[in-house]
């Protein structure tokens, strides 16, 4: 499958709760949460070099519609309820369509 929605989300930890946030992040990686379904096709998540308060999350679905249908379930409402209280300031989002490229870690 190949992504044709995708989008960047930069997040804003409170001061002390940035490793708690990186890890409910990477928890969506797990069997039965969104990022391990076979709709979502790219999902990263990385901490800004020069403030490790900042985390930034690069997802690729497989249409906008699976995205939205997926995240609308439990299990990412569980998620994204224990992420809200950890954050700084509201996420900043930007949309991007995928043209190609590669993810190797």
């Amino acid at each position: 499958m190949s992504a044709t929605y995708g989008f960047s989300v930069t997040l804003t930890a409170k001061p002390a709760t940035a490793d708690r946030l990186v890890h409910l992040l990477l928890s969506g990686l797990n069997e039965g949460n969104p990022g391990a379904s076979e709709h979502c096709v790219a999902y990263l998540v990385s901490r800004s070099a020069s403030d490790p308060d900042v985390v930034h999350v690069i997802e690729g679905w497989t249409s906008e519609e699976d995205h939205h249908r997926i995240f609308a379930g439990e299990a990412a409402q569980a998620i994204v309820a224990q992420i809200d209280p950890l954050l700084a300031r509201e996420p900043e989002y930007t949309d991007h369509v995928p043209l190609g490229g590669k993810a190797t870690l």
